[in-house]
């Protein structure tokens, strides 16, 4: 019996296809590789990660954790919100992302990161079969969207990176129809990337200053979560 953490499955599948795609692997077709996504079952899909092995791709970050109490706060904001879209920012290595694309697999999703690599891989996700997921390179601070692009903008785990929390603020607002819900770390920690520790109040009026018409904080171990109600 195989003691291996699960993946999710499908998207390391997507990841693999994408991969092999853009490498120009497919030389003499392949079914798996070309057919649609959602009509791949689980052998097939099986079958594609094992190629994804095979050729030495990373497939680590898909891994199906137990999972972080802060994303399953926020799927489960997300399922009583209903957006129509989303606008994920700094989506790194999945760690909020793949579980939502996994949990709402109908929901169209933008997935920005400021870093090319990273983009890259999210774009191979996209180019694998994950036709509800677009890539986007951006920098939060100045997001290159017109106003009020997205019903929803969710931020985990970012803003205590950013020397400039104003401005990435106002930004997210400016993109958000509805809502902007985000989380950041609510004590100390050794991460030296991690240039500001937030209260709840600091945060509240953080974004009420940036246009929030009102903003409500859930607490989860280690992390606030906070909900910004947006104007129109």
């Amino acid at each position: 019996m195989s003691t291996e953490t699960p993946l999710f499955e499908q998207l390391a599948a997507a990841y693999v296809r994408g991969a092999l795609r853009s490498e120009s692997e497919l030389a003499g077709g392949s079914e798996l590789l070309t057919a649609p996504l959602d009509t791949l079952g689980n052998v097939d899909l099986a079958a594609i990660v094992q190629l994804g092995h095979a050729r030495g791709l990373r497939l680590h970050r898909f891994k199906r954790t137990m999972g972080l109490s802060r994303v399953h706060a926020v799927l489960g904001i997300l399922r009583g919100i209903g957006p129509s879209e989303i606008l994920d920012i700094g989506s790194g290595r999945g760690a909020f992302l793949w579980p939502l694309l996994d949990a709402m697999p109908w929901l169209p999703v933008t997935a920005a990161d400021v870093l090319d690599h990273r983009v890259v891989d999210l774009e191979r996700v996209a180019a694998g079969g994950v036709t509800t997921l677009t890539a986007a390179r951006a920098d939060v601070t100045d997001l290159p969207f017109p106003d009020r692009s997205f019903d929803v903008v969710t931020m985990l785990e970012v803003l205590e990176h950013i020397p400039d929390t104003a401005a990435a603020l106002h930004s997210v607002l400016r993109v958000a129809r509805r809502f902007v819900i985000l989380s950041v770390p609510s004590r100390p920690d050794d991460n030296p990337e991690h240039i500001h520790l937030f209260s709840a109040t600091q945060l509240t009026a953080l974004l009420r200053e940036q246009g929030a018409m009102r903003v409500s904080i859930e607490r989860v171990p280690g992390h606030l979560i906070a909900v910004a109600k947006v104007g129109v």
